[in-house]
């Protein structure tokens, strides 16, 4: 099972604060700068203790660090420079040695500086044999350079808090859009010149130094999530360059740079249809789905619209509103091993909206396992604390995604698509579709195009049947927008399969190590089905 985050801030709304940690930890790194006319090599040297935790002490000999500057304007060197964080993690057989495998793991917003630690539960051992794996957080983020709209926690908690995941009422839908302007008043204040330096086309640009800075002539590249169009648009702009790129839980690049509003339409879609698939599968498995007894659809639907009037209070006094419920629910449909303690929780749910005939056992006091509140956001207590996170998610969003209304047609945009997607449709609309109108970035420099990616070997592209965050639909677009492209499909639930699925796992590492392209129109399945062990799914 992949240990890594693929990114909660692909679920519509939610930032990533907190992934700055120490960068003055890094700096025991060497900065080595971008050098005019020739690109100097990477200068690797001791990790930091916190960069490596973790890893096993006979392991630490594999890992090396480094700090590398790129200017924030790539076509203006007097805007001056950034440091991008990588992290190396050196290929075990360095005698057969194919070159460097550079990692994203989506967001935007993610962190990739530590993705090789976790190298061995996404990758077959021939590819850990054979590459050096180079983790490193895009500009903007975590450790390279973190863009902060807010200098205090203080500030930053009461915006967020002001943001109503599902804004039912007139006064919660003025608040959170109102909210969203104050984000960027304090971004076009806090945020200097890389605000307008966020696209995706600049994470590109970087990306290619960086592969000359290794010493590679070709880039080889896995992206999961976000790191899709990261993975597309070098592909696009740099095909010559390309050696092997994998992208696994596609976005449809085309639609997500052309039109933002149709594309997070689409994205609500995209989870309405895991949903929909979840609540089949329930149905399916009979008892092995605590929520299976009745009709688990029409159970669903129910709790929603009892929650859209009330919260429901479970018996030992936990609370759940539509915003945990709905973002709650978001969250789970990224993991199937969720599945089985989702079911649950929406039957402790259902129960205590019907208590009448249930048995007294299950009214006894639980504790929800999956449906959880989160973080509160509440500020400490010490007056102006220092502000950690980072806002690469809108900053990297509200770059690439046009927005071509105003604000204030919001609210009936949500109504529409809320008759469409009952479930995410507002929560989606709450979130990019609200806040990039009103985001400060200027004339963002943007690769909109063309996609027809002429690499000298195609592009493997990887999409799940029931993703909910990249539905697959857009891997099929993915596939033939970039024209020289190879789509394995499988059979699963989940956001992104890599290291879940052993049939695309070795196909994967025969395309990285040997380039051995994978044959079209394959439909694998995962190492375990929702609902059952691995043990089962192996008899």
């Amino acid at each position: 099972m992949r240990s890594f985050a693929l990114v909660g801030a692909l679920v519509a709304g939610v930032g990533l604060a907190g992934t700055a940690g120490t960068a003055a930890a890094a700096e025991d790194s060497a900065v080595r700068p971008a050098a005019v006319g020739a690109t100097a090599a990477v200068n690797w040297g001791t990790c930091p203790s916190a960069t490596i935790a973790g890893v096993p002490a006979d392991q630490v000999k594999f890992y090396s660090c480094a700090r590398y500057r790129v200017p924030i304007d790539h076509d203006n060197a007097a805007l001056g420079t950034i440091d991008i964080a990588l992290l190396k993690r050196a290929a075990r057989t360095p005698d057969k040695r194919v070159g460097s495998l550079f990692l994203n793991p989506g967001g935007p917003g993610g962190s990739g500086l530590r993705m090789p630690i976790s190298g061995q539960y996404y990758f077959q051992p021939q590819v850990l044999d054979r590459f050096d794996l180079i983790g490193f957080d895009p500009r903007g983020v975590g450790q390279s350079n973190p863009l902060r709209c807010f200098t205090t926690q203080e500030d930053a908690d009461e915006v967020s808090a002001a943001q109503i995941p599902v804004p039912l009422s007139r006064a919660e839908i003025s608040g959170t859009l109102a909210s969203y302007r104050d984000y960027g008043q304090f971004c076009k204040n806090n945020a200097g010149s890389l605000l307008n330096h966020m696209s995706t086309k600049d994470v590109v640009r970087d990306l290619d130094t960086l592969r000359a800075a290794v010493g590679d002539k070709k880039l080889t590249f896995v992206g999961f999530s976000y790191g899709t169009l990261i993975g597309s648009t070098y592909a696009s702009m740099f095909p010559k360059q390309s050696r092997a790129i994998v992208i696994d839980g596609n976005v449809d690049p085309a639609l997500r740079t052309s039109d933002g509003v149709q594309y997070d339409r689409e994205r609500a879609q995209g989870f309405e249809l895991s949903l929909d698939g979840f609540l089949k599968r329930c149905d399916q498995v009979g008892a092995k789905c605590a929520f299976s007894d009745g009709t688990p659809r029409a159970k669903f639907d129910e709790l929603r619209e009892y929650l859209r009037k009330q919260p429901i209070t479970l018996p030992g006094g936990e609370s759940v509103d539509i915003n945990r419920f709905t973002g709650s629910v978001s969250s789970a449909l990224y993991n199937p091993a969720a599945f089985p303690g989702l079911a649950e929780d929406l039957q402790a749910l259902y129960t205590a909206v019907h208590p009448a005939g249930a048995q007294t056992q299950s009214l006894r006091p639980q504790q929800l396992k999956v449906i959880t509140a989160g973080k509160q956001g509440l500020a400490d207590q010490n007056p102006d604390s220092p502000y950690t996170g980072d806002d690469s998610y809108f900053a990297v969003n509200c770059s690439d995604k046009p927005f071509k209304i105003r604000q204030e047609q919001v609210p009936g945009i949500a109504a529409q698509w809320e008759r469409e997607s009952p479930t995410f449709g507002r929560y989606q609309a709450f979130a990019d579709t609200a806040a990039c109108p009103v985001w400060p970035a200027k004339k963002p420099d943007v690769y909109r195009g063309p996609w027809q990616a002429r690499t000298d070997v195609p592009v493997v592209v990887v999409g799940n049947y029931y993703d909910p965050a990249t539905q697959y639909r857009f891997a099929q677009r993915m596939t033939a927008e970039l024209g020289n492209a190879r789509l394995l499909s499988v059979d699963a639930f989940g956001h992104c399969i890599l290291g879940d699925a052993l049939g695309v796992d070795k196909a994967v590492a025969d395309y990285l190590t040997d380039l051995k392209v994978p044959a079209g129109g394959q439909v694998f399945q995962p190492n375990v089905q929702p609902f059952e062990t691995a043990a089962a799914a192996q008899g």
